[in-house]
């Protein structure tokens, strides 16, 4: 009993935290204070061993299996367990930010640390994972290297893709090397947490600490191709044009519709958009664009498509025009384990943090690693919601407080593991 509460008053060192976070910064510094360091470049090989040198020191052992994810590994009482395991990505966006991605591998060191400072030893093992090419910013699909273990695509899918120069995730592995023996997917998991920034302003709107995140939203991706016919802005009589814009319009504006009739969680949205010939006095004659829909139920989701695709059917009936509707990619919602979502609500309990829940709007590898054992996401703020960006921030306080969080559900977990 004195020794569950002992652990009960466990706390991480935030400013250690906080500088190993300002140390992995460095590589691939934007003069704007953002990091670019693309996944399998040399920026992500130097991050690579700086993590991993931070790791052994620590006693850690390290493993990489053949799609280059980084495994590191502090024993347990008993290792006939399966590991607990934490852990995100340490790749960015070509205008990232310091905490995405990278907040997630250093908390989980700094569990690591605090552990071997106070000479605690769990029952089942603990590890990080540093996960390859979450981003997916220069290699396509992303959240790779989780995708991979999972078996959501092969290693031979993933080895294939290539950058805009035409090098090869393979190539690039092998290059840096961090192509490793073990075989994605046999590196046994008994748990596994994401720690996170939310990349939205939920929490920061709400000034709470801590977002327990009970799922994340599923989505379907579209391409979408409305074809008319090209014809001159001033001879063509407004009765008789084929506009492929203004039809094209008419479905941007039903994608936000639909995610408004499906409320709180569904999304819809159109981020990209290409209009031929794009000239000034030319009517258009084909318009590209992607559609974005969201929600977090899978039958939510199904009627979101099934409106977009009568509306898509409805409106090329009345216009005349062709629309090409084609699916593109769809990620399932993902609940997290009951377990792991309860030693997340436990441990903010424990600690006394204000708390609600969000479910994640944006993918994580957390989502991959929960088709092959539970798992669970804590979120911490991020300043006015702000990702994905050189500006992208986050309170010091509010990451020390996430770590512990992770610490305590991690702990819980490490008790709850059953021998292997």
């Amino acid at each position: 009993m004195k020794t569950e509460l002992f652990l009960d008053t466990l706390r991480i060192k935030g400013p250690r935290l906080w500088q190993s976070l300002m140390d992995l910064a460095q590589i691939g510094a934007t003069p704007k204070g953002g990091v670019c360091r693309l996944a399998l470049s040399d920026l992500d090989r130097q991050a690579r061993d700086l993590v991993s040198g931070w790791a052994r020191a620590e006693g850690m052992t390290v493993t990489i299996d053949q799609i280059g994810n980084i495994f590191m590994r502090r024993p347990g009482r008993d290792n006939t367990r399966p590991p607990v395991v934490t852990g995100s990505h340490i790749d960015t966006q070509p205008t990232g930010g310091k905490f995405d991605g990278n907040y997630g591998v250093l908390a989980g060191l700094e569990v690591i640390r605090t552990l071997n400072e106070h000479g605690i030893q769990t029952e089942a093992p603990l590890e990080v994972v540093v996960w390859t090419n979450e981003e997916g910013s220069r290699f396509v699909p992303v959240m790779m290297g989780s995708g991979v273990f999972c078996g959501a695509f092969s290693l031979d899918h993933a080895y294939a893709a290539t950058d805009i120069s035409g090098k090869s995730v393979q190539g690039e592995l092998a290059r840096i090397g961090y192509v490793g023996t073990e075989v994605p997917g046999q590196h046994p998991i008994g748990a596994y947490f994401e720690t996170h920034i939310e990349q939205g302003p939920v929490l920061e709107n709400a000034g709470c600490v801590i977002g327990v995140v009970p799922a994340v939203l599923g989505l379907t991706w579209y391409d979408c191709v409305v074809t008319g016919f090209e014809s001159h802005a001033g001879p063509t009589p407004m009765a008789i044009r084929k506009d492929a814009l203004q039809v094209a319009t008419r479905i941007m504006q039903e994608v936000v519709a639909i995610a408004n009739r499906y409320p709180p969680y569904g999304r819809g949205t159109v981020g990209m958009v290409q209009v031929m010939p794009n000239s000034r006095n030319v009517i258009p004659g084909q318009v590209k664009f992607s559609i974005d829909l969201r929600n977090v139920s899978e039958d939510l989701l199904a009627r979101m498509n099934q409106d977009l695709h009568d509306y898509v059917t409805c409106t090329g009936s009345e216009s005349g025009l062709g629309i090409a509707l084609e699916q593109v990619s769809h990620f399932a919602p993902c609940p997290f384990h009951s377990d792991c979502v309860g030693a997340v609500r436990d441990a903010v309990a424990t600690l006394g943090y204000s708390t609600m829940d969000v479910v994640s709007g944006a993918g994580h590898d957390a989502i991959y690693a929960a088709r092959v054992a539970p798992s669970g996401m804590i979120f911490v703020p991020c300043k006015e919601g702000i990702s994905h960006n050189e500006i992208e921030d986050a309170d010091p306080a509010h990451l020390e407080a996430g770590a512990n969080v992770l610490l305590q559900a991690m702990l819980s977990a490490t008790r709850a593991t059953r021998a292997a």
